[in-house]
């Protein structure tokens, strides 16, 4: 059980970075727009303009990386962390709706927040659901163990047998000769060696 919850863990969490690095993805575009405020394809403003994203996103990453790996085990960021998550996350916003909100276009406006508030819920559901769903994993009832191959036991009568094939007429019938030919414990020997003797063996 719980190597199935942890196989729906490691899917979950490649599908939320899979989103949000797509998320992110989406807005590099507009935000190079943004900064490039209307420069001639390849200028310099253009070409340094396709830095901006990159650079608020690579921290946003790493922000989100941290406290994933963090929460696993209890410890909780600080107010600077959260906030730069979060500055990073508004920055990314007004940048890539900026012209959306200049033209004053609703569909632009809903085009240009889908991507950016996929990534700012994502980027907060990301930490949690993996804190859960480690939860879930040490709470999933593990597979029992498989039991332990049993050999099988001789019994008494083939310990026996085995005893009386070996005696030959001028052997001394004793507990230790049977243990010896027999590798049977010690207090089954001495019953096997008063069986023998019964038998007509001699003493």
């Amino acid at each position: 059980m719980s190597e199935s919850v942890e196989r729906v863990a490691r899917q979950v969490d490649r599908l939320c970075w899979t989103g949000i690095l797509l998320g992110l993805a989406f807005t590099m575009t507009n935000v190079q727009q943004f900064a490039a405020a209307g420069a001639p394809v390849w200028s310099l403003a253009w070409s340094a303009a396709w830095l901006l994203d990159p650079m608020v996103s690579l921290v946003l990453l790493a922000i989100l990386r941290a406290e994933q790996v963090t929460a696993r085990y209890g410890v909780r960021m600080g107010g600077w962390v959260r906030a730069a998550k979060w500055f990073t996350l508004a920055a990314t916003y007004v940048m890539n709706t900026w012209s959306a909100f200049v033209a004053g276009s609703a569909a632009l406006v809903v085009l240009h927040s889908v991507p950016p508030l996929v990534v700012f819920v994502a980027a907060e559901a990301v930490t949690e659901l993996r804190d859960k769903l480690g939860a879930a994993v040490n709470a999933a009832p593990s597979a029992p163990p498989a039991p332990a191959p049993t050999a099988p036991r001789t019994s008494f009568a083939d310990y026996l047998a085995v005893a009386r094939a070996a005696r030959t007429p001028d052997v001394k019938v004793t507990p230790a000769w049977v243990r010896e030919v027999t590798g049977c414990s010690r207090g089954l020997s001495s019953r096997l060696a008063t069986a023998l003797m019964e038998d007509g063996g001699r003493s």
